[in-house]
């Protein structure tokens, strides 16, 4: 008898082998081989007949097989079977690909089940590459799951129906309250026919059933971080120096960048943790709040840390908050990978006797013999590049200090619920005056040439270039490669000029290296991967162009273009796209239309969802098998509700009927990817 924890390898037919593809796939045991849900279904109840079928619709048809296969040899690797079936009234021409042993299976005058696209071209009517089944074959709605070479969807198929068979009912982690209080099926029934629905009516409940336990576990995660948050005991933060520190600042900060800054003072007044996010566009001044609240804790006698996802980004935070507070006595250090050994050991001595106020750096500051003496308040730039875990490892070098992450990449409100969950969000929503917008245009590759002369002319006045490709090297796309494009370029049109190319395959000392080259303005264009969308300053870089600008996101976009606009000259952004596609021209032109991030993030979420709103998945965030960000938003909603009312009474999930659930969160967390 299997039971939920079962692993994979022992149900029939998978053994060691086979289990290491499903390994691959993330199934290790029956109860996550219960979770992979199948992406689509093929409906084969309704056996129609030629006549009865449109033009390129996908069914099934019942025929005889009315002549020979004829093989047609055509290339090395490709053989065609061709044949005719009829149902007793029209004829149907099909087409086998490379499958020798399917067509010499079939037997002349026999009947067959066909499921396929059927195209209708005057009085001829063909299917190529249909499934073929018996004419006894079991009519019903099969599942169709994301499968892998070794391991189609057929087979997956077989191992879930057996697992099915030998297990016994499946436990609810919902008590019968929550089911009845939100018309919810059992979990039994849910995963049964979400695997094998009895008719096409039983798939909506089923999935409704597992995303509303997806959220709500979700859910429950991140009230209990927050909450775990709440109960301890925080440095408080008496004074105030808000007022003393704007006088020190050559500029005046905005309404946006000032009521974020009074959120976060009142947060670190109180004895509880702050675990605030930051998000604010690209230029709308973080940095500047950021340094309000470490004058603030240090004048309150704590010190702060700063924690930047590259060496180069943390020096170059180094120089502008050493430039914000080095007036006001505050003693900076800057503490990255490659600072030598020696002077490691000195800075983390004096760290440890408080004769350091800020400490920034990247991830070497979370090493285990870095300590601080008095640590208050913990901030981290650009939070998705960092894992929960790498956040957290930060926040234990002291007793519970303050929290706060920032982040350029706008986020609808919706979409933030889910991605920072445990945290409580200040959106600084105002650029500061006299940011000048950037022209954005959208053109086609016959623009090259134009492009070319006037990317030649920015860089003989002394300005910079970025040119962005959404591929490292050559592949199946059919999109520009870094590589081949920067070769291209170098031999072409910028022979002559410094040209340099940069991406994610690097080691990180040559993309250090690189990076430093073209913001000192020894590289004078920079061709890269998107590895560029978070980056330093670079004032004298004025033209971001993007390859085949159809193939990001909106936000990537948007982050992208912000790495031009940091001086006082005049700056643009350049789309290049070959699309024929009316909706990929749409959301081009959206890039153009705004310069909000936000609605652009809000635009991007309605055209393209939340599975490819970040190009790849946020590092530290729970895997959603079937939830979807952006259509099932009023059950998030909902599920939100549902887990408050069950952590105020039962805190702890100890209770027997949330015991399960607990089980679940656990799980659901554990498996997150922290990078």
């Amino acid at each position: 008898m299997l039971n939920l924890n079962s692993d994979i390898q022992f149900i029939k037919g998978v053994g060691e082998k086979r289990a290491k593809l499903f390994n691959s796939l993330g199934v290790f045991d029956v109860d996550s081989l219960l979770h992979f849900y199948p992406r689509k279904y093929e409906d084969k109840t309704d056996i129609k007949t030629i006549a009865q079928v449109q033009n390129s619709q996908v069914v099934c048809i019942r025929v005889a097989m009315i002549t020979p296969v004829k093989e047609n040899y055509i290339r090395k690797g490709m053989t065609l079977y061709k044949c005719r079936f009829s149902d007793g009234r029209d004829v149907l021409e099909v087409t086998i690909f490379n499958n020798k042993y399917l067509a010499e299976s079939l037997k002349l005058y026999n009947e067959y089940i066909l499921y396929g696209k059927i195209e209708k071209n005057f009085s001829v009517s063909s299917m190529s590459a249909p499934q073929i089944e018996p004419a006894d074959f079991k009519a019903g709605i099969y599942p169709v799951y994301p499968a892998k070479n070794k391991l189609n969807s057929r087979a997956i198929s077989k191992v879930v129906s057996t697992a099915l068979d030998g297990i016994g009912e499946i436990p609810d982690i919902l008590s019968g309250e929550i089911r009845r209080k939100y018309s919810l099926v059992p979990l039994d029934t849910a995963i049964r026919n979400i695997h094998f629905p009895p008719s096409s009516d039983d798939i909506a409940p089923a999935r409704n059933r597992l995303i509303f336990d997806e959220l709500l576990i979700l859910q429950l995660g991140f009230l209990k971080l927050k909450s775990g948050k709440k109960k301890e005991t925080a440095p408080i933060i008496k004074d105030d120096f808000t007022a003393d520190f704007k006088k020190l600042l050559p500029f005046d900060m905005t309404k946006a960048q000032s009521r974020v800054t009074e959120q976060c003072i009142a947060d670190m007044q109180k004895n509880v943790p702050m675990n605030r996010l930051i998000q604010g566009d690209v230029g709308s001044g973080k940095t500047a709040v950021a340094a309000t609240l470490i004058h603030t804790a240090v004048k309150n006698g704590y010190q702060a840390a700063f924690m930047a996802p590259t060496e180069i980004l943390a020096a170059q935070h180094f120089e502008t908050l050493e430039k914000m507070l080095a007036s006001a006595g505050i003693r900076i250090q800057l503490l990255t990978g490659s600072v030598p050994a020696k002077q490691k050991r000195e800075i983390k001595s004096r760290l440890l006797n408080g004769e350091i106020d800020l400490l920034i750096g990247t991830h070497a500051i979370i090493q285990n013999d870095v300590e601080f003496k008095k640590l208050a308040l913990v901030i981290t730039d650009e939070q998705h590049r960092f894992g929960v875990r790498q956040r957290a490892a930060l926040a234990l070098k002291g007793i519970s200090p303050h929290t706060v992450v920032m982040s350029a990449t706008p986020i609808p409100r919706t979409l933030g619920l889910i991605l920072y969950g445990d945290l409580d969000i200040s959106i600084i929503d105002e650029l500061p005056p006299g940011r000048q917008e950037i022209r954005t245009d959208v053109v086609n590759s016959s623009y090259n040439s134009r492009l070319y002369k006037f990317i030649l002319d920015a860089v003989d006045r002394g300005e910079q270039c970025y040119i962005v490709c959404p591929a490292v090297e050559e592949n199946e796309l059919d999109v520009k490669s870094a590589k081949q494009y920067a070769e291209e370029l170098a031999d072409g049109a910028f022979r002559g000029r410094n040209l340099a190319l940069l991406h994610g395959k690097m080691k990180p000392a040559e993309k250090e290296r690189v990076m430093k080259a073209f913001a000192d303005g020894d590289v004078q264009i920079l061709v890269s991967t998107t590895v560029v969308e978070v980056g330093v300053d670079v004032a004298s870089a004025t033209i971001m162009v993007v390859e085949d600008a159809e193939s990001f996101g909106l936000s990537q976009l948007h982050q992208l273009r912000g790495r031009v606009g940091r001086g006082d000259r005049k700056s643009y952004c350049v789309l290049v796209s070959d699309s024929k596609s009316e909706s990929a021209r749409k959301r081009l032109m959206t890039m153009k239309k705004y310069s909000d991030g936000f609605k652009i993030a809000d635009e991007d979420l309605k055209l393209r969802g939340p599975g490819d709103f970040f190009g790849q998945r946020q590092h530290g965030l729970p895997e959603l098998k079937i939830a979807d960000m952006a259509n099932d938003m009023d059950t998030l909603r909902i599920t939100q509700q549902c887990a408050r009312e069950i952590l105020e009474v039962d805190p702890d999930l100890t209770s027997p009927q949330n015991s399960a659930l607990a089980l679940r969160m656990n799980k659901m967390f554990e498996n997150a990817s922290y990078s």
